[in-house]
């Protein structure tokens, strides 16, 4: 039989979610094959996410679908609970199956689609032995739209009005790496700029006791104009080439920017932490019971 090292059962455990003692029988079964037993455990229903973790499903991907001539396109998140099971084919199924029937059906959020894909939802639940829920879905149109997916964790659609579906896919590709909070400083409200300027004036008490007011003035809007730079996607410079700013790329192309739409899994959900030391040495406890 082949040795069964602790590095062989810690990439199984990581790979699959479950526990080391679970991962260590697991491998002694399949004498060490890691494929095996990863395949083993599937076959068991056994693969499911960490006990403490409970039935939270907060990995998962996103998907996203354009039509072919670019004046529409839809974006969705479908969640698991491990990353490992957004690797499988038969999630990877399951996400296509529903972004195209989203798609189909001109779905523009995710409850009719939801209820469409239940009994398949179920099956892929019973199969793999994890929770799997459609989260959301965004449907988008417009005179240009393009997409960008960065893996399976982040998607981007942008709509543009003029320019072609190369510089949408551009502007989202820099909304995928940049995470701007919103598409325009005019967008920025009175109260959020007023917070910031407190925020700023608090923090910079020190440095601005005694200086002229016009000083202070000036001190202030140079911290909210770069507030707004940081926040707005048209005053951001582009990832591409940093010497212009993504609103004026798009004006430069005879294009404005209409909207965009970021979504990255998992976004927005608590997840339990998990504590691998406390984890495994309550496994070896239970195992010299």
């Amino acid at each position: 039989m082949s040795q069964i090292t602790a590095a062989m059962v810690k990439e199984l455990r990581e790979r699959t979610g479950q526990g080391m003692m679970d991962c260590k029988k697991a491998l002694a079964a399949a004498d060490g094959d890691i494929e095996k037993a990863i395949d083993d455990m599937r076959a068991a229903g056994a693969i499911k996410a960490a006990k403490k973790a409970g039935n939270i499903a907060a990995e998962g991907s996103i998907a996203v679908k354009v039509a072919d001539d670019n004046k529409s396109a839809i974006i969705i998140e479908v969640n698991s609970q491990t990353d490992f099971l957004a690797l499988q084919d038969d999630f990877k199924g399951f996400v296509n199956d529903s972004l195209e029937k989203g798609f189909a059906a001109g779905y523009t959020d995710a409850a009719p689609l939801i209820a469409d894909q239940e009994t398949a939802r179920e099956a892929l639940v019973a199969k793999c032995g994890e929770n799997v829920n459609i989260r959301r879905l965004t449907r988008v149109e417009g005179d240009v739209v393009g997409a960008y997916l960065h893996g399976h964790r982040i998607g981007v659609l942008v709509v543009l009005k003029g320019g072609d579906a190369e510089l949408a896919r551009d502007i989202a590709m820099h909304v995928a790496a940049s995470n701007p909070q919103l598409l325009d400083p005019s967008q920025v409200s009175p109260e959020v700029i007023e917070k910031e300027k407190e925020i700023f004036l608090s923090l910079n008490a020190d440095k601005i006791a005694g200086k002229p007011e016009n000083i202070v003035e000036n001190m202030v809007k140079g911290r909210i104009n770069k507030f707004l730079a940081e926040a707005s996607l048209v005053e951001q410079a582009f990832v591409k080439d940093p010497e212009i700013k993504v609103g004026e790329l798009a004006k430069k192309a005879g294009a404005e920017i209409v909207s965009f739409t970021r979504f990255e899994v998992g976004e927005g959900i608590e997840r339990a932490e998990v504590d691998f030391a406390a984890e495994v040495a309550a496994q070896i406890a239970a195992s010299k019971q």
